[in-house]
């Protein structure tokens, strides 16, 4: 990209606004095509995310792009060559339409689309077409706001009553659904952790499912839930790196261009021949070793449920 600064004493936030707007301007963002999202701006212009958000926030009240769920930011169907600045466009009563359920999505819809740093309550406020303050009459903090999207995350997501009868294939099923919503939702593995789990139904419905289908082997509690919070760490700690590569590739610029550029490093460590193994590991990857996450957690799965295997069916209830 381009970039126009504007004016030399202008804040970083509005030097960025000053460059996507001329791109607008010029035709080379047309109606509908995406515009950089926060983490793009924010390692592209070398600023924090709060300032990116700033950018993109004052471009949709000046009414040149606009949110569209599971797309993201894109330009806004007619895009003024010169908006005016600060003034959000009109709308009929935008405000009597606001409920929990549009502000909930809204801040989902923006987590999706630019990651958790990226929320706040203005920023939602300002994407709804609203007052900063009008959100907090249905909830009172970011914190909060949080935990109802959880919620509806982690809601989407049911069971069929048709499901598998044994506790593996019931097991695995549930597996596959939270790694599925974590897929779609990457934030969400980065909001508890096992000493402080997220208390919401949403989430919970899933940890039930996992529960009920280790119950009546004969397990006693503490085995029972120990299995069902070593399951459930293995789908949230694989989802972590989800929003963690992300946000690396954002402030990098980076991708598989990282670890091409590690390598001397690697050399170095294979041709010291302290580490024999793992060189000649390396040395048996002809393009290299691909992480692939999707294969790690179906891996990490089936080798988890091969080794409970013995525990579960070795306790049956009456056995």
């Amino acid at each position: 990209m381009t970039k126009t600064t504007g004016t030399a004493g202008d804040p970083p936030y509005l030097r960025i606004v000053t460059a996507i707007r001329r791109r607008i301007a010029d035709g080379e963002l047309a109606p509908g095509d995406r515009v950089p999202s926060t983490r793009q701006i924010a390692g592209e212009w070398g600023v924090a995310l709060a300032t990116a958000t700033k950018a993109l926030t004052t471009l949709r009240l000046e009414g040149l792009v606009e949110a569209r769920p599971r797309i993201g930011t894109v330009v806004a169907g007619t895009a003024p060559a010169a908006p005016a600045r600060g003034r959000p466009p009109t709308a009929a009563d935008p405000e009597q339409e606001l409920s929990l359920d549009r502000i909930v999505r809204t801040a989902i819809g923006i987590a999706d689309a630019e990651g958790l740093p990226a929320l706040s309550m203005r920023g939602v406020a300002a994407r709804l077409g609203v007052a900063a303050m009008s959100t907090y009459r249905y909830v009172p903090s970011k914190e909060d706001l949080v935990l109802h999207m959880a919620d509806a995350a982690f809601g989407e997501a049911s069971y069929p009553p048709d499901a598998p009868e044994d506790w593996r294939g019931r097991v695995e099923l549930g597996a596959r659904t939270l790694w599925g919503l974590y897929r779609k939702h990457p934030w969400l593995a980065h909001l508890d952790t096992l000493t402080r789990p997220l208390l919401v139904p949403g989430l919970i419905v899933h940890g039930e499912w996992m529960l009920a289908a280790l119950d009546g082997h004969g397990l006693d509690p503490t085995t029972l839930f120990d299995i069902h919070v070593l399951l459930y760490s293995h789908v949230q700690g694989l989802a972590m790196h989800l929003e963690k590569e992300a946000h690396a590739e954002a402030a990098t610029g980076q991708s598989e261009q990282w670890m091409d550029s590690r390598g001397p490093a690697l050399r170095e460590l294979v041709e010291s021949g302290r580490f024999p193994v793992f060189g000649r590991m390396l040395g048996a990857f002809e393009d290299g070793y691909d992480l692939r996450l999707d294969a790690l957690f179906a891996l990490g799965l089936t080798a988890l449920l091969d080794g409970l295997a013995p525990l579960v069916e070795g306790r049956r209830a009456g056995s």
